[in-house]
């Protein structure tokens, strides 16, 4: 039998190395994304060195207060006769490369878990109601679930709003299993059911171990890069269901997300801290809420376009499920402009972890936090300014590194694809 033979002309696959060299490439073939590169390296290499070495303990009151830069401080102290070198590079570390978890139980990391399946206990009763009735059923509903919410979090409900919701969310439970032969979604009901009976094992198994202490840990990446991550993927989720499916869909979810953005971030970044107490976890969930809305509104503007090409179309023709036609085919061609503003809302986070530290919310110690340090530093700036000039060097500097790479890659970006 005939084997076929490679064409002498065929060039060899390229390595993943040399894929990973020629899309890095693209930043070196920008002056401007290359100096916001060096910058943004240098601070991340600082908070490594960090991590095994700094000049003294970074809490530890040891030297004179107030001293300018000298060979044995090379940034001087502060008040407290705290070096400022040490305390910088350990600042670094909270905001790029760790996250730390505060002591906990057992008990309240299973019910974290179990708040997956029960988002999906509460979206999967709004899909039956929208096959089955109209669409203003749909918004009643999703306005009492929001004042459900609200009256939660207020702390005003009572026993008789709970019993209420619950006979409510039973009934439309039974009435969704009744109909789902006859309306043909069944498979959304064995979902729906599935997630219930998770989230109610994972609360009752929760229970039994409230009292299993476990000490703190730390993830690696920092604050700042966690909460990018989190308004990312709630972004990206909200916009592409809201460009792709339309209708009801698309109005919902871009009102809620509009009213949002009518709020100043600093405002909502006060609420959720005020609520929920100060925290690493805390201020990541922050920045997720209030960077949410707008990559939601870039990834619905990139979907719309995208959406009409000729691909898609072959794909809804194949068959493919939304989910499929969102996350793999629109989504992959959307990277492009995601990750460049991905990169200026990382200098915005940072910007806003500052800003929160300098009011005195924000990272909770032992560690410290930038914008604490020039809070501190404020307050005696008249007898030492010299203390205010480090932190905010940092902090202004690692955001214009992270502002010029992500306008470097946007030039070279919009210069490739012409």
């Amino acid at each position: 039998m005939a084997v076929a033979q490679p064409t002498a002309g065929a060039s060899p696959k390229p390595s993943r190395l040399k894929s990973f060299w020629d899309s890095l490439s693209i930043v070196f073939d920008s002056r401007v994304a290359t100096v916001g590169l060096i910058i943004v390296l240098f601070w991340f290499l600082l908070g490594i060195v960090s991590i095994f070495w700094t000049p003294y303990p970074p809490n530890s009151t040891l030297f004179e207060q107030n001293l300018l830069p000298n060979s044995v401080n090379w940034l001087g102290t502060d008040h407290l006769g705290r070096d400022l070198m040490s305390r910088l590079m350990a600042g670094t570390q909270v905001i790029l490369l760790k996250t730390r978890l505060p002591d906990t139980t057992a008990g309240n990391l299973i019910l974290v878990l179990a708040l997956i399946p029960g988002a999906a206990c509460i979206f999967y009763p709004l899909v039956v109601l929208k096959r089955r009735f109209s669409t203003r059923v749909l918004l009643l509903a999703l306005v009492l679930l929001v004042l459900v919410g609200l009256a939660l979090l207020i702390g005003s409900v009572n026993i008789g709003l709970i019993i209420l919701s619950l006979l409510v969310y039973g009934a439309v439970f039974i009435y969704g299993w009744l109909t789902a032969k006859r309306y043909d979604y069944r498979d959304t009901m064995i979902v729906w059911s599935g997630s219930l009976a998770l989230a109610i094992a994972l609360v009752a198994i929760s229970i039994p171990l409230q009292s299993l202490e476990l000490p703190a840990i730390t993830l690696p990446i920092g604050v700042a890069l966690w909460g990018v991550f989190g308004a990312l993927v709630v972004g990206s989720f909200l916009g592409l269901n809201a460009a792709f499916r339309g209708g009801w869909w698309d109005q919902s979810i871009m009102q809620v997300l509009d009213a949002m953005v009518a709020f100043p971030a600093i405002v909502l970044y006060l609420v959720i801290i005020t609520a929920l107490e100060q925290g690493d976890v805390v201020v990541i969930f922050a920045i997720t809420v209030t960077g949410a809305p707008g990559v939601a509104r870039l990834v619905r503007s990139l979907a719309l376009d995208i959406k009409t090409r000729d691909y898609i179309a072959a794909a809804e023709t194949r068959g493919e499920s939304p989910t499929y036609i969102m996350f793999r085919e629109i989504f992959p061609n959307a990277r492009g402009p995601i990750l460049v503003d991905a990169m200026l809302r990382v200098g915005y986070a940072i910007f806003a972890i500052g800003t929160l530290g300098f009011l005195g919310i924000g990272l909770p110690p032992p560690d410290p936090d930038w914008g604490n340090m020039v809070n501190e530093a404020r307050k005696f700036i008249f007898v030492h300014p010299w203390a205010v000039i480090p932190p905010a060097v940092a902090i202004a500097s690692l955001v214009i590194g992270l502002n010029l790479f992500a306008d470097g890659m946007r030039e070279e970006l919009t210069r490739y694809q012409k």
